[in-house]
């Protein structure tokens, strides 16, 4: 059995008590050693008041979860000497408020501005944008808008949490437009019934955006509401769970067969989760030429013979592994060199790991908790990635989707193709040099600013060539520093 992930420490799980400490010689060396018995990690430790009698101070501590620390605050209360007078989450913090907001690009300060911006001179901007629509591509915000839309029955980690629970997470990915792409993204989260009456809403909302970033949206729903919108939309749509995914597993694959020494397309792949991020993964592979590849679901080996298939698996058997035999998990690894998991905690054991081929290349990447612990998989591994920030080769959406949308909107397409996202993976996986590249640097960090430039070009390169391309030429609009 998979021995337990152990605890990480992050500042997602901050928490800052402020605490009331008699002062006398030892009481702070009370304190610490408790934090340190409840698994918390001392950091910053900031004085506010100081008298004869008592020290206030202001005491941050790293958990590994919410229970962890609810215990930590427990145990402080019973300290003699020792009065908790606040406890402050630095994560809910983060979110007062909301983590974005709409800002002008012109002010207003006069008359005149006021008669330019709004009536009565707006007017004539409507009347020659009602005449000719192409002029909203010029005349509004629309070039530089992405709707992201969830109805939050799929958020990563959390499940079914309704559209208001996926709010703060459609906010922080606005925000990260914003910050690393300069595009103006929006949060819209909908109280739908069904996936028709989530096309219905995006259709009506979506002539004033440039594309159409879907979230979070649960299998089998997304895969219609996804068909639905490329169909009847002129503005690119893009699934980030499925192609967002499967364009940066494909770039870091790219770059372990290549440290591997082997090409992309000789190796053998598993891939355990059959949801959105899984099948469209496998159809992202199948193109970039490798050839065999079996996926697994909770019951095991997505096959023909299999009775229990919905349509949309059945229908992915037949159009990228028709000739999978069924088996579990465990015979889907046996034998194989690459593992992909974007599953659930704990699936993968050591004993499956070492059942496969060399060179061995594991992509653990369920969140939190990856299929297998890094720690316990490393030493059996050639190359090893996770979802998680800490470890190296982090696989994350956020290298993927600000310059897959600034390369589209740059080129105003008027849609997102598989090949469009084949060039955007070549794209991430060049920002990592060959003389650099190694088992433990396979992909770029999020933060490394070359990332969104080099991949908004290729796509944008890709969209002329396909012939989506409303607009040529790179006039990518400057990102903030």
């Amino acid at each position: 059995m998979t021995a337990a992930i152990p605890p990480v420490l992050t500042p997602a799980y901050r928490l800052v008590f402020r605490l009331e400490i008699l002062n006398r010689p030892g009481m702070f060396a009370t304190v610490a050693q408790t934090i340190g018995e409840a698994g918390g990690s001392l950091g910053a430790i900031d004085l506010v008041q100081a008298t004869p009698a008592v020290h206030v101070r202001d005491v941050t501590v790293d958990v590994s979860d919410e229970a962890t620390g609810e215990r930590l605050g427990q145990r402080l209360r019973k300290l003699e000497g020792v009065r908790v007078r606040a406890v402050s989450d630095r994560t809910f913090l983060m979110h007062l408020g909301g983590k974005v907001e709409i800002q002008g690009r012109v002010a207003v300060r006069t008359r005149d501005d006021l008669s330019l911006v709004y009536t009565p001179g707006v007017a004539r901007v409507c009347r020659a944008i009602a005449a000719d629509p192409q002029q909203a591509w010029t005349l509004t915000m629309k070039p530089n808008t992405v709707a992201i839309v969830s109805d939050g029955t799929a958020v990563l980690g959390l499940g079914n949490i309704g559209p208001l629970g996926a709010l703060p997470v459609m906010e922080g990915k606005a925000l990260l437009f914003r910050e690393l792409a300069g595009i103006s993204a929006f949060p819209i989260v909908i109280d739908a019934k069904g996936a028709d009456e989530i096309v219905r809403t995006v259709v009506a909302i979506a002539p004033g955006f440039g594309g159409i970033n879907l979230e979070d949206i649960a299998a089998p729903a997304c895969f219609e509401v996804e068909r639905e919108l490329r169909e009847r939309l002129d503005i690119p749509v893009f699934h980030d769970d499925q192609h967002g995914t499967a364009i940066v597993v494909l770039a870091g694959l790219q770059n372990a067969a290549a440290v591997c020494g082997v090409p992309l397309g000789s190796l053998r792949v598993a891939i355990s989760g059959a949801g959105a991020a899984g099948l469209a993964t496998a159809r992202t592979l199948r193109a970039a030429g490798v050839r065999d590849i079996v996926v697994c679901d909770r019951q095991g080996v997505l096959a023909r013979s299999r009775s229990d298939l919905g349509p949309t698996k059945a229908a992915f058997v037949e159009e990228v592994t028709p000739d999978a035999a069924p088996g579990t998990l465990a015979d889907a690894v046996r034998g194989r060199d690459t593992f992909i998991g974007l599953s659930a905690p704990g699936l993968l054991s050591l004993e499956m790991v070492r059942s496969m081929a060399r060179p061995r290349i594991v992509f653990a990447l369920a969140n939190p908790e990856p299929e297998i612990d890094p720690l316990v998989a490393a030493p059996e591994t050639d190359i090893l990635a996770t979802g998680r920030s800490d470890h190296p080769n982090q696989v994350n959406n956020v290298l993927a989707f600000p310059g897959v949308f600034r390369g589209l909107l740059d080129a105003r397409a008027s849609a997102m193709t598989p090949d469009m996202e084949l060039a955007a993976a070549a794209a991430l996986a060049a920002t990592v040099p060959a003389r650099v590249r190694s088992a433990e640097y396979i992909l770029p960090s999020v933060f490394d600013r070359k990332v969104v430039p080099a991949i908004a070009r290729t796509v944008a390169r890709a969209a002329r060539a396909a012939g989506v391309a409303r607009r040529g030429g790179s006039q990518r609009r400057q990102r903030p520093d």
